[in-house]
């Protein structure tokens, strides 16, 4: 299976921004848990009211409140419980650098970025909760009409938000419905 990955563009709100240490101010709550960037947080509500509305996708979440937004100590504390400083036999050929360090991923733990270079740390992904089955071929049909994309292809439960300020029609029609239920 081959997940679509576009290209990343930053909402303004971000400009000036230092990945992991946003201000609350710009973080909003999202449905299933975590907080998000106002863009990427509109842009989750809809596709979580569609998902949660179609078969086999309930329930549509993050996999944790920390599988959002990340601030930088999270994704530290990740860091270091998954990548050991020094070769052994517990780990694995995935690497990673660090302060200038070559980190290696512990057998059995699945990677993660480098901290402060996440797109958790913008508050622009999420990792999806059991993204296999029906919910997957969902996502795999619907999260592009929502401003997602994947990122990697060796991740199927991570998402993030490429749309910048361009808030795609889905998001506006959602909204429109919401203001003015019929």
């Amino acid at each position: 299976m081959k997940y679509q990955v576009t290209d990343l563009k930053l909402p303004a709100v971000l400009k000036g921004a230092e990945n992991g240490r946003l201000p609350v101010s710009v973080l909003v709550d999202i449905s299933g848990g975590g907080k998000l960037v106002s863009p990427a947080a509109r842009a989750w509500e809809a596709m979580h009211a569609e998902a949660m509305s179609g078969v086999g996708t309930k329930p549509f979440k993050p996999t944790s409140s920390a599988d959002a937004y990340r601030s930088f100590p999270q994704q530290l504390a990740g860091f270091i419980a998954r990548f050991l400083d020094a070769p052994g036999p517990n780990t694995t050929t995935a690497t990673r650098t660090h302060l200038g360090k070559k980190w290696y991923l512990k057998k059995g733990m699945a990677p993660m970025a480098t901290p402060g270079t996440s797109n958790h740390g913008w508050g622009l992904a999420v990792d999806i909760w059991s993204a296999n089955g029906q919910r997957l071929d969902w996502m795999m049909q619907n999260i592009a009409k929502f401003g997602w994309s994947w990122e990697v292809q060796s991740e199927p439960w991570h998402i993030r938000y490429v749309a910048g300020d361009a808030i795609p029609q889905a998001v506006l029609e959602f909204e429109a419905k919401k203001i003015s239920p019929v």
